[in-house]
């Protein structure tokens, strides 16, 4: 297999005792070796310290390294991002999954059209590891200004080439901030490339607070007037087209068939 570079993986986590394990195996089992897992703990108080401490002493490219206080997904990605080495970075949260082939595919569809990002189409999972049959669809290319109009990556599926020099950092939003970072990102590429396959699972548990849709509201406009710098109007226009492609053209539906999530490993240490 071809070695592209090393893949930096950001994984920040806040108790997710309970699932962590599943997303490092889904790491593990990747067919594209060369990466490092930077687990950033954001001083979680339940036992998945102990989860991620158990892996990384069986492997020295799980990285584990704890925040100084509770600071939030923003600062928690930044100091992951800070550590990382690779010439790539993807993301992946510590409550999702990738099917073996996601960072070898990705790899592979960069070079091959040129593009220094890729995002993928990823699956609806519950907290069980079940599909609920649903799948996001694939934009064949993204450009910074398509991203202001609707928030097209799903965080578990971008991955993109750094400068390790001029790293590029998210700013402290109180959610949303992977949207701020991306955008951020994409200030400085000239597109994003879709591949039109799913090679990842999202968690949805109840509850949590990206499923507050008030709140996401809110959140959207402040990065859109933070980082995209449009005023209230213009962000107000762009949350309606964002909203409007989120609830008639993001997702499909699919069969038990078409599911990703069996390829996926829902077993790990515990």
């Amino acid at each position: 297999m071809k070695n592209y570079g090393l893949v930096s993986i950001i994984t920040p986590n806040w108790n997710c005792e309970k699932y962590i394990a599943e997303t490092i195996e889904s790491v593990l089992a990747q067919t594209y070796q060369n990466w490092e897992l930077l687990i950033q703990d954001d001083c979680s108080t339940d036992g998945s310290l102990l989860v991620v401490h158990r892996y990384a002493k069986t492997d020295s490219r799980i990285k584990i390294e704890v925040n100084p206080k509770n600071s939030g997904a923003a600062v928690t990605r930044n100091n992951a991002i800070k550590r990382s080495k690779g010439i790539y970075l993807a993301y992946l949260d510590s409550d999702d999954i990738w099917v073996p082939e996601k960072l070898e595919k990705q790899l592979a569809f960069m070079e091959k059209h040129r593009c220094d990002a890729c995002f993928s189409s990823y699956e609806h999972m519950d907290t069980d590891c079940v599909s609920l049959g649903v799948q996001a669809k694939v934009k064949k290319s993204v450009t910074y200004r398509d991203l202001l109009i609707h928030d097209w990556f799903g965080c578990l599926t971008l991955i993109y080439k750094q400068n390790l020099n001029n790293k590029i950092y998210g700013i402290d939003v109180p959610k949303a901030n992977d949207y701020a970072l991306f955008l951020n990102v994409m200030k400085n590429i000239k597109f994003a490339c879709g591949l039109d396959e799913c090679l990842a699972a999202y968690r949805i548990r109840k509850g949590s607070v990206s499923r507050n849709k008030w709140k996401k509201v809110e959140h959207h406009i402040h990065v859109l007037q933070s980082v995209g710098h449009k005023n209230i109007i213009i962000s107000y226009i762009l949350l309606f087209t964002h909203q409007i492609i989120k609830c008639f053209f993001k997702y499909k539906k699919i069969t038990s068939k078409e599911s990703i999530i069996s390829k996926c490993s829902c077993k790990g240490i515990r």
